[in-house]
């Protein structure tokens, strides 16, 4: 385990967390702005949404001389990126359980969020596969690791995946590339001899670019079923794409498995104090520029004037409140931005190819667990419950679990599940000697046929003895928990279909054509207002990336 203070380059070796923030109300009082000169007034922005892109948003707009208020509509800043005492003495990631797009790039460092308290500790192995025969899995930051590990059970399995990472490798390099958006001009100029030399590796090793193409636009499920002989990289691998709400036969999802060689280069990363610490650390550095935040200010409209020019001119607060501004930053789902809040909404073509941006049924129910022990697996040992713990026997029950939710149906058993237990590498998450385990299943219905009052509490059993039948005993450890539908999450959070990337994360929905085509540069029609978040490109996730881009977008569009 390794303990990291902001970026993954700068070893803290104290192990001590930041202090925690207040939960609710206004940024303290900045410090004294710098002197700007008279000839150029400061432009002014709100930022609507205090997730984690919309905060890093106004530190690089804050940064750039800019008057910045971010507005969230909850008690407190994070957004998906939360972590709530949901049970007396113990604290809950809301929805994000792991770091890792973000610590790919320099954001971490670039914002300095070391200074400002944020430290994180690796999650090594990244990924745990426990089958109900069990069968463990272990799936760690080094290749090599991973291929012993997958060798004890079988070596014709071992060498596949050892070739199979040859192959994925290079293509997830230049993917890596692409999901930097927004760096700075001198970041891309280093990394382009990288990428153009990974390039050439991804389509070498892979069949030429017909290959290529070929393995890109293929459902993963496909792509697992063709590498690999056994359910024993097939499972595990497809239940951790699965997290992004992607189904194993979903046409051009092959990313979501490719990114498995993702965590060997780059790891899986656990903030110390939970996800709210980047939201801290990300509100203090706004502060420490110059700028502002409010929480419980739910924003009703963004405000548009059509003549002389089409612009914003600020934005109406639920309360009534109107505040100007130059410019608005949306930080939120895109439909709900230009559809719903810009007044008047986005038309024309460009608003029918964003309402026409596709939801599936299927997200993730989260059950929420305060315990007295860490799951113990027949054949576990030290380090199992670092990452995640995946429960899926077999890719085929994985991708019926997904058909069922898209029909409207509760998967059947066992339920296709994964576990993150937070406090096996935190112990400031719960009382001493007590744990938090976080259960998902990626594919829960939204709209469920019969309702979800009546299914709730019944499901969250079903969830549980998947865990149970790995772990005996697991059952009797439970002290209290908490349920969260999607339905819940939908409300809690303001997600539309309870989905934590706004919009699927499909091939004709990523990077240059996320949301669409045409607002993937984050730039709208609407002079001064773009959007952001992980409805936009490049992708969704704890990437921050959406939010650096938006704002870099936003001071060229500005002249600023």
């Amino acid at each position: 385990m390794r303990l990291v203070h902001g970026g993954r380059g700068r070893h803290r070796r104290d192990g001590t967390v930041h202090p925690r923030r207040g939960d609710a109300g206004v940024a303290d009082a900045a410090p004294p702005r710098r002197v700007v000169s008279s000839r150029r007034r400061t432009p002014s922005v709100v930022i609507v949404g205090g997730g984690h892109n919309g905060l890093v948003a106004g530190c690089y707009l804050a940064r750039a001389g800019w008057q910045v208020l971010v507005l969230e509509q909850a008690g407190k800043l994070g957004g998906g990126s939360r972590t709530d005492e949901l049970l007396p003495g113990y604290r809950f990631n809301t929805h994000s359980a792991a770091h890792n797009i973000i610590n790919a790039t320099d954001i971490v460092d670039d914002l300095r969020l070391a200074e400002v308290g944020l430290a994180y500790r690796e999650m090594d192995p990244f990924s745990t596969a426990v089958f109900t025969d069990g069968m463990v899995v272990r799936f760690h930051r080094s290749v090599a690791a991973t291929v012993e590990s997958i060798a004890r059970a079988d070596r014709g399995e071992a060498r596949r995946y050892a070739a199979w990472m040859r192959q994925a490798m290079p293509v997830v390099t230049a993917m890596r590339a692409a999901m930097d958006s927004g760096a700075g001009r001198h970041r891309r100029l280093r990394q382009l001899p990288g990428l153009l030399g990974a390039a050439g590796q991804a389509v070498a090793r892979n069949g030429g670019p017909v290959g290529l193409g070929r393995t890109l636009l293929a459902p993963y499920g496909r792509i697992l079923r063709e590498r690999f002989a056994t359910e024993l990289v097939r499972a595990p691998v497809a239940a951790f794409a699965a997290h992004a709400s992607a189904s194993p036969d979903d046409v051009g999802g092959a990313t979501f498995a490719l990114w498995q060689a993702f965590y060997h280069q780059v790891g899986q990363w656990h903030p110390v104090g939970g996800s709210q610490s980047l939201a801290d650390a990300l509100a203090a550095r706004l502060t420490s520029s110059g700028g502002r935040w409010r929480t419980e200010a739910p924003v009703a409209r963004i405000l548009r004037s059509t003549a002389p020019t089409d612009r914003v001119t600020g934005v109406e607060l639920e309360s009534g409140e109107h505040i100007a501004a130059d410019a608005v930053l949306a930080a939120v789902d895109p439909q709900i931005a230009l559809l719903g809040l810009l007044d008047p909404p986005l038309d024309g073509p460009q608003a029918d190819q964003l309402r026409a941006a596709g939801r599936g049924n299927a997200v993730q129910m989260l059950v929420l667990l305060a315990t007295t022990a860490l799951p113990a697996y027949r054949q576990g040992r030290p380090g199992d419950w670092n990452g995640l713990q995946s429960y899926v026997d077999s890719l085929a029950s994985l991708a019926d679990g997904f058909a069922q939710a898209h029909a409207g149906h509760l998967p059947d058993d066992p339920v296709p599940t994964y576990a993150f237990t937070p406090t096996a590498l935190d112990d400031t998450l719960a009382p001493p000697g007590q744990h938090t385990v976080y259960l998902a299943c990626p594919c829960a219905p939204y709209r469920l046929r019969g309702g979800w009052d009546a299914a709730k509490d019944e499901f969250a059993d079903r969830m549980i003895a998947t865990v149970e039948a790995r772990a005996p005993g697991f059952t009797s450890t439970i002290i209290d928990r908490v349920v969260h539908t999607p339905p819940d999450m939908a409300r809690q959070l303001r997600w539309p279909g309870a989905h934590p990337m706004y919009l699927d994360i499909s091939l004709d929905q990523l990077a240059l054509l996320r949301p669409t085509a045409a607002l993937a540069g984050h730039l709208t029609p609407v002079r001064g207002l773009v959007i952001s978040g992980a409805g936009t490109a490049p992708v969704g996730g704890v990437a921050g990336t959406p939010g650096r881009a938006a704002a870099r977008a936003l001071i060229r569009a500005m002249g600023r």
